[in-house]
């Protein structure tokens, strides 16, 4: 009888907090100016299987069924394609919905939407394997440790966060970016590398190691880049408008242009350029723009242009993506 009124009185505290919780979340809801049920959010679980999906596709020998031979590979690729593209449209077609309720358009042009973005996503496949294909040699042949490009591409963290960068980049400029964001943090989650979708990286990119690195939305990094971990490419400031607000989408993270190399631990912040073919020593806190084939480094807090042979005091700043 004592466990009976145990469990009766466990219920009604359950009941109690439940109706609270829902208080909380109406009162929530009519603070957003929402009325009901809130549409649906894409899901997370979905785009990660849908991530998975897409790298098998696009190498299927390595990321894909290990029992491929030549006369299954491409029925392989065409299945998972089309169980991937139709996994992202639903996703896609939650984001717009979502997207038209904040912004009280029409519900149901979703789909017609949804389908556009797939479609020219799909589109872009090979132009990402062919990227891809750049940034797996530029990590074999910059990285004496990789014994092979299959070892880079099974193994290596900065390779699995390009792979779903350049994923993500192709659906945020085609108008989804709140699942090009969940992507992005999906490869944060698993690499430990934080990169923008919105960042506009070149070919032959590489990351070695890569733990800690963080690449801002407006950053702009050109071809032959390599990049250590801890490395920071962020904002220096924020600016306000008159009301307090913070101004959004401004370009406000750095420029690195060609061939250039960042050492492990560099922070970089605010729209400055690195010149082509510099390089950037390691724990540099850098606030300015360097010309090009300069060589900074920081010995005691400060950074000294080897090329321009001038040591600069650095200004204080913060780092954010």
């Amino acid at each position: 009888m004592q466990e009976n009124n145990q469990k009766n009185i466990s219920r009604c505290d359950l009941d109690a907090i439940v109706s609270e919780l829902r208080l909380l979340r109406n009162k929530s809801l009519q603070r957003r100016q929402r009325e009901g049920r809130p549409t649906k959010l894409p899901s997370r679980k979905a785009l990660i299987d849908v991530l998975e999906k897409l790298s098998a596709a696009l190498f299927p020998n390595r990321l894909g069924s290990g029992e491929l031979t030549d006369e299954s590979i491409d029925y392989f690729v065409g299945h998972t394609l089309d169980a991937a593209l139709r996994a992202l449209c639903e996703q896609v077609r939650r984001e717009c919905c979502f997207k038209a309720e904040q912004n009280g358009n029409v519900v149901s042009e979703c789909n017609q939407q949804a389908d556009s973005i797939k479609r020219d996503f799909a589109a872009q496949l090979p132009a990402i394997r062919a990227l891809l294909d750049e940034d797996l040699m530029a990590a074999y042949e910059g990285d004496p440790a990789a014994a092979s490009p299959d070892e880079v591409l099974v193994c290596y963290p900065g390779m699995t966060a390009i792979i779903y960068h350049r994923i993500a980049h192709v659906l945020h400029s085609l108008g989804a970016p709140l699942v090009a964001r969940m992507i992005a943090d999906i490869s944060h989650s698993v690499t430990g590398i934080d990169i923008h979708p919105g960042a506009r990286i070149g070919p032959s990119f590489f990351i070695d190691h890569g733990t800690g690195v963080v690449i801002g939305e407006t950053a702009i990094i050109g071809r032959h880049v390599r990049l250590y971990q801890a490395v920071t490419l962020g904002a220096k400031r924020f600016p306000k408008d008159a009301d307090g607000t913070l101004i959004k989408g401004n370009d406000r993270h750095p420029i690195v242009e060609d061939d250039v190399v960042i050492y492990a631990g560099a922070t970089i912040l605010g729209r400055v350029t690195i010149g082509q073919g510099s390089t950037i020593g390691g724990n540099v806190w850098l606030t300015h723009s360097v010309p090009p084939g300069s060589i900074i480094t920081q010995p005691q807090a400060h950074s000294e242009a080897l090329s321009g042979g001038a040591a600069t005091q650095q200004e204080g700043a913060y780092n954010s993506h």
